[in-house]
């Protein structure tokens, strides 16, 4: 060997050798450093230390330097550990190709770095990444991470440290804390902190063998529980935490009772942890309406993304106009003739076929599209009243039409949109009077702001369109309301309307309303009429107006129209 590479080995600053073969083909270890030999004696490698690679216990790295040395542009690195657990130490082995020499022939520079002290920073850090800084617990991601991991519970809190029973399936429960945020708010965060900390012991004490608890949210927890018998044992899970939140929490002097709703999620084949977590958190939210726990069923997320995917067309087929207006008959009870239209949306998808309103309308009111779909429906229903009045006045002579049109307004659009000023711009660019337009608003519009209600009513009075309330009777308006509200006209739900024929309290009620309404000034419309009976039935009992399919379906613009014109003959 050179002095000059002598030299080298001598100043690296880490364990360095050089390795050549010999004519037979073995390894050598031709020199090395002091560092080198400091190195190896860490792992007690003698056989490498002496230079003899064939009883050397690193195959691989006998292997590699074999090949780099046949070729050199073979790999020329390689990462081991020496030892397990806490004291294992971690290297990574560098090859650089040296000159040949006559002795050894191909040779190499074989550099081994200590890579120990990094590798326990990236443990530290991926431990800290993992792990609640305020309880301690797992997070979200070390959570999954653990369902992932199934039976490897180690990295988690659990009720003991032994590892689950193999032989258990296993469930997860999330946790939501109610009332935390206005707690929060109200006494501060610390008592907010104070609060997470002793929820979550007591939710530690309801851990059995290898169950894990996380902390996954702000104010959600998350567990993993064995199971034997899947969902009973899952949901005695969720009674044994409920117990443990029935005694109050002591805060800053006071006692505040916490109460909390589970999502339960038990596992299903091929479903990773993440999928499995979410799927939980799905129940929560029934859970939150419901007042218990509930357990997810499979589809439910399916179904949810449905909802989202019918959210994305919903929007593309407003900015491309591809919905159209319905028209359904309102018919006068005493005359058979048609008064007026009640106009509903319908969407024909391109792929889906026809989506059900039962379907979109619910999506467009969490969503919010609920305030464009209404604009465009008021907007579409104003023009198509005006061009039926050219048509008739076209064909039949004359000018305006005793005929009107009734949309519904959403309690999203009353609470968010200023519904006077979109009447206002409709009757406007359509050149109707305010009589020509009827508004139908459902109970909850008015109990949600009756304030708000008060004054929407009041400026579409000022605009003289009429004002309906839809649905009246199924949801929780006081009478107050009817003395105090403009309104004109009450519908009688179909729920009602159908059961009179054979049920006393269904008559009894229908017959309520229309005194009601007589007493009141206000006229009355019963949806939902399918037989002639019960139109008759209707009519002596003295309802004004009535609609259904006895009458007829919901109809195209055109269709319309001439549906108005044989009953006017």
């Amino acid at each position: 060997m050179g002095s000059d590479e002598r030299i080298l080995l001598d100043a690296l600053p880490i364990a360095a050798a050089v390795v050549g073969r010999t004519r037979r083909g073995v390894l050598k270890l031709v020199d090395r450093n002091a560092r080198f030999d400091d190195t190896m004696a860490v792992f007690g490698d003698a056989a490498l230390v002496a230079g003899d690679f064939r009883n050397c216990p690193q195959v691989a790295l006998a292997a590699m330097m074999t090949a780099f040395l046949a070729d050199s542009a073979a790999a020329d690195e390689l990462a081991f550990t020496s030892g397990e657990g806490v004291g294992a130490r971690h290297f990574l082995v560098k090859l650089a190709p040296l000159k040949q020499c006559p002795t050894y022939g191909p040779r190499c520079l074989v550099s081994v770095v200590d890579r120990t002290a990094e590798a326990q920073s990236e443990r530290s850090l991926r431990a800290e990444m993992l792990r609640d800084s305020l309880t301690g617990l797992p997070n979200r991601l070390g959570f999954t991470d653990t369902i992932e991991s199934r039976g490897a519970l180690s990295g988690g809190v659990s009720a003991d440290s032994g590892n689950s029973d193999g032989s258990r399936d296993y469930a997860v429960l999330v946790v939501d804390v109610r009332r935390f945020s206005r707690i929060n708010e109200s006494m501060g965060s610390l008592t907010g902190d104070e609060l997470l900390i002793t929820f979550a012991r007591r939710l530690m004490s309801t851990l059995r063998s290898g169950d894990v608890l996380a902390r996954t949210g702000g104010d959600e927890f998350a567990i993993l529980v064995g199971v034997r018998r899947g969902r009973d044992d899952a949901l005695a899970a969720a009674e044994r935490i409920q117990q443990v939140l029935t005694a109050p929490f002591r805060l800053s002097e006071l006692e505040i009772g916490v109460e909390c709703a589970i999502g339960i999620a038990l596992r299903q084949p091929d479903r990773e942890g993440e999928e499995l977590f979410r799927n939980a958190q799905f129940a929560v939210k029934q859970a939150k309406t419901a007042g218990y726990p509930q357990v997810y069923e499979p589809g439910e997320a399916s179904a949810a993304r449905r909802r989202f995917s019918i959210e994305t067309e919903l929007r593309r087929a407003l900015d491309r106009d591809e919905l159209t207006l319905a028209f359904q008959p309102l018919i006068d009870l005493q005359s058979g003739r048609v008064s007026g239209f009640e106009a509903l949306a319908r969407w024909h998808h391109l792929d889906r076929g026809e989506i059900s309103p039962t379907e979109f309308i619910p999506v467009a009111e969490e969503s919010g599209l609920i305030l464009a779909l209404g604009r465009w429906a008021m907007d579409k229903a104003a023009q198509t009243l005006a061009g039926w009045d050219r048509q008739i006045a076209a064909e039949m002579g004359g000018g305006e039409r005793p005929l009107y049109v009734a949309v519904n307004l959403s309690a999203i659009q009353v609470a968010r949109d200023d519904v006077a000023a979109l009447v206002s711009s409709a009757l406007r660019s359509s050149g109707l009077s305010g009589n020509r337009l009827s508004l139908e608003l459902t109970e909850s519009a008015i109990v949600q702001d009756p304030g708000r209600a008060t004054r929407v009513f009041d400026a579409l009075k000022a605009l003289d369109t009429t004002v309906a309330m839809d649905d009246f009777g199924t949801g929780y308006s006081s009478l107050a309301y009817l003395q105090r509200l403009p309104i004109d006209v009450l519908k009688i739900d179909r729920s009602f309307v159908t059961g009179i024929m054979g049920d006393r309290d269904s008559v009894a009620i229908v017959r309520a309303v229309l005194s009601l309404a007589k007493a009141l000034g206000m006229s009355t419309t019963a949806e939902g009429i399918e037989t002639v009976e019960l139109a008759t039935t209707l009519a002596a009992l003295g309802c004004a107006t009535g609609q259904g399919f006895h009458f007829a379906r919901p109809l195209v613009a055109d269709a319309a129209i001439d549906f108005w014109q044989s009953r006017a003959r």
